[in-house]
């Protein structure tokens, strides 16, 4: 599982490296958690935990209220989230999570972009067993941590991974449906929550493609990448050594 997260973890260093994307995603999170939840922080767990995001990505106090704000704006249009699946060109699988008022406009988008690179958009299911779906959170401790006792303590709570990461912060990576049981841990056990949400981790061998063929898949990834109703991109291709 290791070798997968650290996998992701240099992905999504290039995929927020655009700032102003990074806001965008985080916004269209916390206005669907406040739609869904009720926009009060206080009586809404996910919110919480989104807000709490936000700002260790120094999102603006102003824009996290924009986003709140707008989950009870009568002319706002309602965001989906939809889950896009398919491959690449070179057989490598792909999954695609959006959040749009536009099903018909994002469906279109994604398809032409596979279309465009020499990949096919697939069938709900085609791929998403080639992935796992996690909660991952970071949290920080004013007094020095055992994490050895700390992780064994948090597997009664559904953690599957605790460690330390290089700025001494607690990474948790845990089951899909352990998000609410661990992060009610975090938050009872006097913890400072940096930030929470959902990952998704190749579960099977990675592929791996030659050099000259990574050009039309790291274009694909990028065009994916840039459309406004996308909020990840997954993909089971090996790190490029």
């Amino acid at each position: 599982m290791g070798r997968a997260f650290e996998f992701r973890k240099e992905r999504k260093f290039k995929r927020w490296g655009n700032m102003a994307r990074v806001f965008t995603r985080i916004g269209k999170e916390i206005t669907i958690a406040a739609k869904q939840g009720g926009s009060d922080p206080n009586g809404n767990p996910r919110l919480r935990t989104l807000i709490q995001t936000a700002k260790s990505e120094n999102m603006p106090k102003e824009n996290i209220e924009r986003a709140i704000k707008k989950a009870t704006e009568k002319d706002q249009g309602d965001y989906k989230e939809v889950v896009y699946e398919g491959y690449g060109p070179h057989g490598v699988a792909f999954l695609v999570e959006t959040a749009t008022d536009n099903t018909n406009r994002t469906v279109a988008n994604v398809r032409s972009y596979f279309t465009k690179f020499g990949g096919t958009l697939g069938t709900s299911g085609s791929v998403a067993f080639m992935f796992d779906h996690k909660c991952v959170f970071k949290m920080k401790s004013a007094n020095p941590v055992d994490i050895e006792e700390l992780e064994l303590e948090l597997i009664d709570y559904g953690a599957e991974e605790v460690f330390l990461d290089e700025d001494d912060v607690v990474n948790i990576y845990g089951d899909y449906a352990s998000f609410n049981n661990i992060q009610k841990f975090i938050e009872s056990n006097g913890y400072e929550l940096v930030s929470g949400g959902f990952d998704r981790f190749p579960n099977g061998e990675l592929k791996t493609v030659a050099a000259e063929d990574r050009v039309e898949l790291d274009k694909l990834i990028a065009k994916l990448e840039e459309d406004e109703d996308v909020q990840n991109v997954y993909n089971n291709l090996a790190p490029e050594e």
